[in-house]
């Protein structure tokens, strides 16, 4: 009884030992999967980075352009003052010429009425 004791002994520990190596595999695959993903996910931050980098450069030259810009129209603010003076001249002068029109149509009417009227 003692040898069938031992084959029983033997297959059980056969059995603990292909489980033992069945679940050390499936152990490794797994932490296979995740090595895999984790180096997957450096490869996606480093590309993201790259990306990133990218934007800041377009970014820092977005910023440097917006500046010389401001620093041009800072330029034209006496041109648009004197372009409103200018305007507010012109507007001025406008109604200066409706009352010399007026005026002047007034005093043609007068011109007129004379000559139309015979001399007494």
């Amino acid at each position: 009884m003692a040898s069938g004791e031992d084959k029983e002994s033997d297959q059980l520990a056969d059995s603990f030992n292909d489980l033992f190596i069945s679940v050390s595999a499936m152990v490794k695959g797994e932490l296979q999967e995740t090595n895999n993903l984790l180096e997957l996910l450096e490869k996606m931050n480093l590309r993201v980075a790259e990306e990133y980098k990218g934007f800041g450069d377009v970014a820092s030259g977005l910023r440097v352009f917006m500046e010389q810009l401001k620093s041009k129209s800072g330029s034209f603010d006496e041109y648009v003052q004197q372009i409103d003076a200018i305007e507010r001249q012109v507007t001025e002068f406008e109604a200066v010429i409706s009352m010399l029109d007026k005026y002047v149509s007034l005093l043609e009417s007068k011109v007129q009425s004379v000559y139309q009227s015979p001399p007494s």
